[in-house]
């Protein structure tokens, strides 16, 4: 479905007299790369949860719009177009309503809120996710929250984390810490440390992994690290090895750039998938034995872990209005710790019996 609040069978796409009156309910811009493609199955790259039917529908119903104009469901998507669905009503996302909830807060003023989000909590509303999100929580504790850049609706938030990535993040609670942390985001000035857990023994102890990364051309639900620099943006991760167990390797990531998946996929170029990324393809056994015991052993640490192993450990930045330097940290989380208490005891068991 395209929003939640509609069924197959519903007709939400109807022309209006006036089109000042529709909302742009997705927005998607092609790749240099991008092969010229119907935008219907462009769309459905995008959309997973949405029928092919559904789109060319919408399509039919002058919802889908190329660089601006109404196009058909065979129109073909060409390098840099903006594809976008609008309707007639404004999407649900743009619906911040405040909700009260347990979040983990580690600092706060009247400038800035900073959190060590959970694993599983989503950042802000979108396709699927329209209440129980971060935002709605800081809506609840900051009444009038910033909304940055014009056309972001996204409230305090200069920065994010993936769902599952658990660990500490900054939010704007003013219109002055915004700017000022959105400058230093910006900037890079920001010191941003994540712990990881990946496949494999990572071969060098520190290193440095430098690869544009852009949506992936062959699975659009996935960001992949391109050679051709005039393709994706240009991304850089620092790794220092922190524990290593030959079946898997606990690093240290330092971002100089901030990029959608930038760990998850810069790791994975590098031959060593964050462990139990489903997206990624560290949801497998990529480093091992194919006995029974150690295939019931990775289970065991899957299911200890049900996410990509992968915190933001610490943070820091110039406070907005004191301009003291600030670091916030928050050690790894229990199931983090778990995976790794599991591969110390596998490991020194298996040194035992050689």
């Amino acid at each position: 479905m395209l929003d939640s609040e509609f069924q197959e069978n519903d007709t939400p796409f109807q022309e209006s007299d006036n089109t000042e009156e529709l909302y742009v309910h997705h927005s998607f811009e092609a790749d240099q790369g991008q092969s010229p493609l119907r935008v219907d199955k462009f769309l459905m790259n995008f959309l997973p949860d949405t029928s092919r039917t559904r789109i060319q529908k919408a399509a039919e119903a002058e919802a889908i719009r190329i660089n601006g104009k109404p196009v058909k469901s065979n129109h073909k998507v060409k390098p840099g177009d903006l594809v976008e669905m609008v309707l007639g009503q404004p999407p649900r996302d743009k619906e911040i309503l405040p909700e009260d909830m347990e979040l983990d807060i580690i600092h706060r003023d009247e400038h800035v809120i900073v959190i060590n989000k959970k694993a599983g909590l989503v950042c802000h509303p979108g396709h699927g996710n329209y209440t129980g999100t971060l935002v709605n929580g800081l809506a609840f504790l900051a009444e009038n929250l910033p909304i940055g850049k014009q056309g972001e609706e996204r409230p305090g938030l200069v920065h994010r984390l993936d769902k599952n990535t658990s660990g500490v993040m900054v939010a704007a609670a003013s219109e002055l810490g915004m700017t000022h942390l959105a400058k230093q985001f910006y900037d890079r000035s920001t010191s941003r440390e994540y712990i990881a857990i990946v496949w494999g023994d990572v071969k060098e102890e520190e290193g440095t992994i430098t690869g544009n990364i852009g949506r992936s051309l062959r699975d659009r639900l996935q960001m992949a690290v391109f050679e051709d620099e005039s393709e994706g943006k240009h991304a850089v991760t620092h790794y220092k090895v922190v524990q290593r167990f030959g079946y898997v390797t606990v690093v240290s990531c330092k971002l100089e750039t901030g990029r959608t998946h930038q760990i998850r996929v810069h790791m994975k170029h590098l031959g060593h998938p964050l462990f139990n990324d489903e997206r990624y393809g560290g949801d497998k056994i990529l480093k091992g034995t194919s006995f029974s015991k150690y295939k019931q052993f990775i289970f065991n640490c899957f299911k200890a872990c049900p996410r990509h192993s992968l915190h933001a450990q610490s943070l820091g930045f110039v406070h907005p209005s004191s301009g003291e330097n600030m670091v916030f940290q928050k050690e790894l989380p229990e199931d983090m710790q778990e995976v790794i208490r599991k591969f110390e005891i596998y490991t020194s068991a298996s040194l035992k019996n050689r």
